[in-house]
């Protein structure tokens, strides 16, 4: 796997302004000495972005801050979104409430990237567990440059220009009214992004297509040429399929257990996520604040 990229970044040993723990070799660390309770100073909070870009996640344990200091944190790393569709917090309406009931199972076990159907995605997502099972419940992390860099270079010359949709649809369509669907597709119509996108901090190649949002191939046919017009769409599909699956990988994943406040804040530019449901009809409740990003390129 190359390693250039994440070198260029990282800092020299024992340099951080607080303690890391790699959780793997290829993606998360686990960050102490820490409290989210506090202000943080502007050298932190700047390590903080490096180590965000360098680990793809990080983990803070035992966080007991309230939705306040959750949204305050978040606010920190840039300005949060107010998701269309998720029950909100009452007071903080940036902080979206996850997770299922002991009668309805909750439906985020799929790999995807957070609001990839935005004209604008997240920079970032910081969820907070405030209650989960004993076991089960984990959430499992991918490190999508990785999934990228390792792609055969056949496969990375055939995704040079391409442009996929991204639709809110799918997932989420199913959530609303026929009334909240004529809305919501007028407010959030289908969005073009890169297959590979380039992070705006680190410059790296970021395979960007996932099985929750991504549709298909906006502009395939134009450098690939078919005999007939079921080989253009069967061609498309199956390479659709083997990008979806570069996320299921276990050597590009961290998984994390969940205990009460453990926080966990991702790339979302960067990363996948699988919130694995295992532990029905048992309760996992989660609270997440998004950081609004930069239009992909």
């Amino acid at each position: 796997m190359t390693t250039q990229t994440v070198a260029a970044i990282e800092p020299r040993s024992g340099s951080w302004p607080f303690a890391v723990t790699r959780c793997t070799p290829v993606i998360g660390a686990e960050i102490g000495g820490i409290d989210l309770r506090e202000p943080l100073d502007n050298e932190t909070l700047a390590a903080l972005r490096r180590a965000l870009v360098q680990f793809k996640v990080l983990f803070f344990r035992d966080q007991d801050i309230t939705a306040a200091q959750h949204v305050a944190f978040a606010r920190l790393f840039g300005e949060l979104e107010i998701h269309p569709v998720f029950p909100r917090h009452a007071e903080h309406p940036e902080l979206v409430l996850l997770g299922g009931t002991p009668e309805k199972k909750a439906t985020e076990n799929i790999f995807h990237t957070d609001v990839s159907w935005r004209e604008i995605p997240s920079l970032g997502s910081i969820l907070r567990c405030v209650e989960c099972p004993e076991v089960g419940g984990d959430t499992i992390f991918v490190n999508m440059v990785a999934a990228y860099e390792n792609l055969p270079d056949s496969i990375k010359a055939r995704l040079d220009g391409m442009v996929a949709v991204h639709d809110i649809m799918p997932t989420f369509g199913k959530r609303m009214t026929p009334e909240e669907r004529e809305v919501n597709r007028k407010k959030y119509p289908p969005v073009h992004h890169p297959v590979v996108r380039t992070h705006p901090e680190s410059g790296e190649k970021i395979l960007y297509v996932n099985s929750a949002f991504t549709t298909h191939i906006a502009n395939y046919g134009e450098n690939h040429a078919t005999r007939f017009g079921f080989d253009y769409q069967f061609e498309e599909m199956n390479l659709l399929q083997y990008l979806y699956l570069q996320a299921a990988a276990p050597e590009y994943q961290v998984r994390l257990k969940w205990q009460p406040n453990t926080i966990a804040f991702w790339d979302n530019r960067a990363t996948q996520h699988y919130a694995v449901q295992d532990y029905f009809p048992a309760v996992r409740r989660m609270m997440r604040a998004t950081v609004i990003g930069d239009r992909p390129f």
